[in-house]
């Protein structure tokens, strides 16, 4: 190969590296915090570009609607830090009930429920015992433990949430 062609190669390359680095969001591996900061802005924007009238909006007879996967999620998230031993304020813990995920209905309230949900796990975490031990679903577990189940449960909804956004012709507004 000639000189000229190696550089050009080489040149090529570094401008593919430098462009898809621009697209690497720079929380990825910095950590606990940072990951479900991504995951809730993420989720956040989501719920924020689908139109409120497709919050109703279900795959199939019986399977989560949009607007009840939102709920899910910040219904989890409060589930899960009183798990992890993080009082979760009397006033919100009043309003969950069995039907709680499928009650609330408006956009503009789910996404309050979704951000608030957020918002205390992202205050919480930095002040958590992580090595705490708890009882989770009958196991013994650490607090950090229960902490990981937030951040895994928020991607796995945020992923459910990508695939009902494009299902309805929403494209999700990080991927542009």
């Amino acid at each position: 190969m000639s000189t000229r062609i190696i550089r050009l190669l080489s040149a090529a390359i570094l401008l593919g590296l430098l462009a898809y680095s621009q697209r690497v969001p720079p929380e990825l591996g910095q950590g606990w915090l940072a990951e479900f900061n991504l995951a809730a802005q993420h989720t956040a924007a989501l719920a924020d570009a689908i139109p409120a009238e497709k919050f109703g909006w279900r795959p199939a007879p019986g399977v989560r609607s949009v607007g009840e996967v939102y709920m899910h999620i910040a219904i989890g998230n409060y589930f899960l830090l009183g798990q992890a031993g993080v009082r979760v304020p009397q006033e919100i813990a009043a309003q969950i009930k069995p039907d709680t995920e499928k009650s609330v209905t408006a956009k503009p309230d789910i996404i309050k429920w979704l951000k608030d949900s957020q918002e205390l796990v992202r205050t919480s975490y930095p002040k958590a015992d992580l090595k705490k031990q708890v009882k989770f679903f009958g196991n013994d577990a650490t607090a950090d433990g229960v902490f990981l189940r937030i951040l895994v449960h928020n991607h796995e909804h945020m992923g459910q949430s990508v695939a009902y956004a494009r299902s309805i012709g929403v494209k999700p507004p990080w991927s542009e």
